[in-house]
């Protein structure tokens, strides 16, 4: 059975195009037959095992478990797409960096840290990207909406968790932090595309964005690949 448990979850995990719990993986037998957590993850890890030599790997990102090409292949693989790659603002990620390291946080807030106005794009298309959603609203006057990240913002910069961000303390200047999420756009543009942090059920942690330039604010923009 376990030779063949492996070759199901690879077969699984090619086929679905987008992460894998192992909570799903489970799903995939018939409850009579359906193998045990320690035994799924053993085959997972042996499916780990057998991408050693490839140019693809397993990776474990917050909603589960996904093959994607290996990073430092990007620059052949990406060639196999003619479109432009996607670029953000400086605006777009000082605003998500914000969210990631002072969630939840309001629009407000990130005002005051960044001395200027949030364009209302910019929050849209965080949105609409699911890299953010709103969590509740601060019980003051207004009673504006809280940011926090998402699940998807998490696979997408290939983290498992919040906890795999880089400690503010090695983050000497704002600028720093978008040239770090930068870097990790361009990293994660080579994915083909569940952390127990998210128990309590918040998605507090990527859909990949559509090919489109977000340069609001006038500002500098930032290549994704």
């Amino acid at each position: 059975m376990e030779a063949g448990l492996v070759q199901i979850l690879e077969g699984a995990l090619l086929a679905a195009g987008e992460p894998l719990s192992v909570q799903r993986m489970a799903l995939l037998f018939e409850e009579q037959e359906r193998p045990s957590k320690d035994e799924l993850r053993a085959a997972i890890k042996t499916v780990g095992e057998r991408c050693e030599d490839r140019g693809y790997e397993l990776v474990q990102v917050a909603s589960g478990y996904r093959f994607q090409v290996r990073q430092n292949l990007s620059a052949w693989v990406g060639r196999l797409w003619q479109e432009r790659p996607a670029r953000y603002s400086r605006a777009l990620m000082e605003t998500l960096s914000l969210i990631a390291y002072r969630q939840p946080i309001t629009r407000g807030e990130i005002e005051e840290i960044r001395g200027v106005a949030v364009s209302t794009n910019i929050i849209k298309t965080l949105l609409e990207r699911e890299w953010v959603r709103v969590v509740g609203h601060r019980d003051v006057p207004g009673r504006p909406a809280m940011y926090a990240t998402t699940k998807q913002f998490l696979d997408y910069f290939n983290f498992k968790s919040l906890d795999q961000l880089p400690p503010l303390a090695e983050i000497k200047e704002l600028d720093n932090l978008s040239g770090e999420l930068a870097l990790e756009v361009s990293e994660a543009g080579a994915a083909a595309p569940v952390s127990d942090a998210e128990k309590d059920g918040e998605d507090r942690g990527a859909a990949h964005p559509a090919e489109s330039e977000e340069t609001s604010d006038g500002e500098e923009s930032i290549g994704a690949t």
